[in-house]
């Protein structure tokens, strides 16, 4: 399943580097939401090496279909707005 990643969490002053929020096609409530709890997501970075970040879904952000995902490492910023894959 595709998704977008779409910001990172955390209050105005403080961001958290691993966690970000997501948003998957096809998702619009918090009932289908909460049935992506557990799954993981892969991001894979840009250029000639091609690494893949790996998370899990933690928990429903808001009711509207966007979820939370805790990764291994710290997130750049230059995932924000890219796709990941949700497995």
């Amino acid at each position: 399943m595709e998704a977008i990643i779409t910001a990172f969490r955390g209050s105005p002053r403080v961001k958290s580097k691993n966690q970000m929020l997501i948003e998957a096609k096809g998702i619009d409530s918090k009932e289908k939401a909460e049935k992506l709890i557990g799954k993981t997501i892969t991001w894979q970075t840009p250029g000639k090496k091609g690494k893949t970040i790996k998370g899990k879904i933690s928990a429903v952000h808001g009711r509207n279909g966007v979820v939370r995902a805790i990764f291994e490492t710290g997130m750049p910023g230059q995932s924000l707005g890219t796709k990941a894959k949700i497995e």
